[in-house]
């Protein structure tokens, strides 16, 4: 377990930047922002597969845990309205 939190470690600041991107180029509604997190947070430890020995489900948990830590979990309950982007 030690090795799968200090790997989230290392994907949170990676899923929180692509999660930034995604928020800035796409006008999407603002409460899929956490399931779109835990979804590049998943596939971000899928993609590490190079820089650990770790097994796949274990990267899956430690992208799960860094997806859910880059947008805070407390958005997952809160209702959030609106769009990322506003329309021009």
């Amino acid at each position: 377990m030690d090795q799968v939190l200090m790997f989230a470690t290392v994907l949170i600041p990676i899923v929180t930047s692509m999660v930034e991107l995604i928020k800035k180029t796409f006008c999407l509604p603002k409460n899929w922002i956490p399931m779109i997190s835990f979804v590049i947070g998943l596939i971000v430890g899928v993609l590490a597969y190079p820089f650990t020995e770790m097994d796949l489900v274990l990267r899956l948990w430690a992208g799960g845990f860094a997806g859910l830590s880059a947008t805070g979990l407390f958005e997952v309950i809160n209702k959030r309205e609106g769009m990322t982007k506003e329309k021009k």
